[in-house]
């Protein structure tokens, strides 16, 4: 790792060595998931991209190895919206390892026209929150034990326009792309927190951390109605930053040395927008222990994981 001042931004050069880690990386062939795993191969650590797609993942993996011939890359098929897929992947990921030290969940959709996973739930709740919720306690007890492991879950900006809608969870009464999105950030912030409570009560070697990338330019906004498109470009043109950058606030949860379970990264720049990642803070929704507690609840009853850490 640099010698940094404590003033200086912390940049992927701060990424410390990580040979002889695990990481599983979701939604890893592009944007911030394929910043993130790039860096982490980079360093040392086996990786393996988590993607829907066998083929891009492959391709992404390539380019990886292309940088840096003697990294560690593996591929591992899943689809968030189909919880046969995830219990599948989960069995692959346990089967090829004793351990996992760090699980970035990364993977998500923004803004969708309506849609159903596999197992009806609302596609963006369903790939955002409940695909990653069956996923990471899955592997919970892959990672639990395993010093100094991390869960990272990437949420947005959007969570502070979001509310669990317990009555209508699916959007079964009217659907809102925005809403849905929103309330799916809010649900992996909600997620992070709970976790790491029991984590920390089951005296767990693992912490569960927060990130957000601001605004930054990849495939997520592929989803956006056509209006919004120009808008949005724009937008990203003279307030995004590169998907390189909006990995950053993801990486410094993942392997910083001071980061704290229930820590939370962002972009240090206006609005958190753009800029070197920095320490942030979620809307006080986000903090509701009476609803983190309901989520997880609902959570464990619609994906049927139950987690080995309990409180």
């Amino acid at each position: 790792m640099s010698n940094r001042s404590s003033n200086a931004p912390w940049t992927a050069a701060d990424v410390p060595d990580q040979q002889g880690r695990i990481a599983v990386v979701t939604g890893a062939n592009t944007g911030i998931g394929f910043e993130a795993a790039k860096v982490l191969a980079e360093r040392g650590a086996t990786v393996v991209l988590a993607c829907r797609g066998v083929e891009r993942a492959s391709q992404a993996a390539g380019r990886i190895r292309a940088g840096a011939p003697k990294a560690d890359v593996r591929t591992l098929q899943i689809d968030l919206a189909s919880l046969a897929s995830v219990r599948s992947a989960a069995e692959q990921l346990r089967a090829d390892f004793p351990r996992i030290d760090l699980l970035i969940n990364n993977a998500g959709l923004m803004m969708t026209p309506p849609g159903r996973t596999e197992d009806g739930f609302e596609l963006q709740l369903g790939v955002n929150h409940l695909g990653h919720f069956a996923l990471t306690g899955l592997l919970l007890d892959h990672i639990a034990a395993v010093p100094g492991s991390r869960i990272v879950s990437v949420s947005s900006n959007g969570h502070r326009g979001g509310r669990i809608n317990f009555d209508d969870l699916q959007s079964d009464n009217g659907y809102s792309r925005m809403r849905a999105y929103a309330q799916s950030k809010l649900a992996n912030l909600l997620f992070t927190y709970e976790l790491q409570r029991r984590l920390a009560e089951a005296g767990a070697e693992t912490i569960a951390v927060a990130a957000h990338p601001g605004g930054s330019r990849t495939e997520l906004t592929r989803n956006l109605p056509l209006a919004m498109r120009p808008v949005a470009a724009v937008m990203m043109r003279f307030m995004g930053q590169s998907a390189e950058m909006g990995a950053l606030p993801t990486l410094r949860a993942a392997v910083d040395p001071a980061a704290r379970g229930g820590d939370y990264y962002g972009p240090g720049g206006r609005a958190e927008q753009a800029g070197y990642p920095k320490l942030v803070e979620s809307n006080a929704r986000s903090h509701d222990v009476t609803v983190q507690r309901r989520l997880w609840t609902e959570s464990e009853r619609l994906t049927g994981v139950s987690y080995p850490v309990n409180a």
